[in-house]
């Protein structure tokens, strides 16, 4: 019976960390990442360089340019000549501060339409880079560079739909703050000391159950990494469809940016989990062989009682069996 029920509460343990692993580890994510400013716009500043950002951002510019301006103004400017020199804007110092300014007003915009109310979609206001881009194109000489107006311009980073689906899980999360990953923790410690607490008879009982219970939490662990990076994956391909063909490389590559502090954070559970689960089961047999080998018998010590020692035959010197 204690077999069983051993192996049940293995079970639920093993259950409860593969759901609770990636849901602290999200929670903490939103908290220490997406919600701080300074680390989003740290994560997002390096993309500044990505092709797949440069190149999707010149074609928003350019095509918000294009619509913006009085067709007459562009006889003798062709589409193709704005886009080369907004191409090359994409690549200078004065883009990679206009990038920064941008995902600076993003963020806020990003958390606002994620704790607001539902059918608001998030946007991200090109602006500041609209006007750096419209700068460099008339210091370089660009024709009709200086007749671009710049207002506010949005494009949709994230569907009204697709925000709706998102917002309430944001909030649970964000509400939970690194307090789940706490939570999980002195869950899997308690679950051992719980273990050892009720293990077999005597201390070697105890620590052979606690060792079991160490094995099952670390492979909790490890799975729950697992199915974090699913989860990862499949929000990947969900995300990325959403945006049209000619943006998702960028979409694709500030996704990846985003997540990844929290991909790192799986490879590292994984490993934790994994060597935690083979150093405990290897203690675990290591420690039930040694229960098994028989314990040698205590020499006597000469004190107490023995056995007489009983002689046979004649005693020597009284063959005849008479006294002399």
């Amino acid at each position: 019976m204690r077999t069983y029920i051993s192996a049940a509460l293995s079970a639920v343990m093993l259950v409860l960390l593969t759901v609770l692993v990636p849901l602290s580890a999200l929670s903490a994510w939103i908290d220490l990442e997406i919600d701080d400013t300074d680390r989003y716009v740290a994560a997002m500043e390096p993309l500044a360089s990505d092709p797949g950002v440069q190149a999707t951002m010149s074609t928003l510019i350019t095509d918000e340019a294009t619509k913006q301006i009085d067709p007459g103004l562009l006889q003798g400017a062709s589409r193709d000549f704005l886009h080369e020199a907004v191409q090359s804007f994409t690549t200078t110092d004065a883009f990679r501060s206009a990038w920064v300014a941008a995902n600076r007003t993003a963020h806020e915009a990003v958390t606002d339409a994620l704790n607001g109310g539902s059918g608001e979609a998030v946007r991200m206001d090109l602006a500041p880079v609209m006007q750096q881009a419209k700068q460099n194109l008339v210091d370089n000489g660009v024709p009709f560079a200086d007749g671009f107006p710049v207002r506010r311009t949005d494009i949709t980073l994230l569907s009204a739909d697709r925000a709706d689906q998102l917002r309430q899980t944001f909030r649970v999360l964000r509400a939970g703050s690194i307090w789940p990953a706490v939570g999980t923790l002195v869950f899997a410690v308690a679950a051992v000391l719980a273990a050892a607490m009720r293990g077999g008879p005597g201390r070697r009982g105890s620590a052979l159950a606690a060792l079991a219970a160490t094995a099952v939490a670390g492979l909790g662990f490890a799975i729950g990494a697992l199915v974090l990076r699913g989860a990862i994956a499949v929000a990947r391909n969900r995300v990325v469809a959403g945006v049209p063909g000619s943006d998702r490389d960028g979409a694709a590559a500030v996704y990846d940016a985003l997540t990844s502090p929290l991909r790192t954070a799986v490879w590292i559970v994984l490993a934790a989990g994994l060597a935690v689960a083979l150093c405990a089961v290897v203690a675990r047999m290591w420690a039930a062989r040694g229960s098994a080998r028989p314990e040698p018998a205590a020499p006597w010590s000469g004190s107490g009682p023995s056995t007489p020692l009983t002689v046979e035959g004649p005693v020597p010197g009284n063959s005849s069996g008479h006294d002399r």
